[in-house]
């Protein structure tokens, strides 16, 4: 049985914009996403209710067609992919998601505990790395 991670990368991809979106990179939704999750996560600590989450952004996760886009993973935890984020609208709920990932046993949250963004959001559940790589379980 995994024990709760030390700490959550998640991925932000600050390229996503939809079709026609803004050319500067920093008025990008991913950009925009980033910030947002940074002040949250920010708040979210200074309330006294941190998230072990580490954002790391980047400048692509290839999944163009749905942005905005995070990843999320963590050792020994399966790890996600969340397309069709709103900066405006899905932080909390995103916040909310990685709380479970966190409190669950494998990076599995089961289905019905999901935030609605995480279950309509979904892009890819890939396994860990082999060796002590828990099984799916849904």
């Amino acid at each position: 049985m995994s024990v709760p991670p030390a700490e959550i990368v998640v991925h932000v991809c600050t390229t996503c914009r939809p079709a026609g979106g803004p050319d500067a990179t920093e008025d990008r939704p991913g950009a925009i996403l980033l910030r947002a999750l940074e002040d949250a996560l920010t708040a979210r600590a200074a309330a006294g209710a941190p998230l072990p989450v580490r954002l790391e952004p980047v400048a692509c996760l290839s999944v163009c067609k749905r942005p905005c886009t995070v990843a999320a993973t963590a050792p020994d935890r399966w790890t996600y992919v969340w397309g069709d984020l709103d900066p405006a609208t899905h932080v909390d709920e995103i916040l909310d998601g990685l709380a479970r990932y966190a409190a669950s046993v494998d990076g599995i949250v089961p289905w019905r505990e999901r935030p609605q963004i995480f279950k309509t959001g979904v892009v890819a559940r890939i396994p860990p790395l082999p060796g002590d790589a828990p099984a799916a379980a849904e």
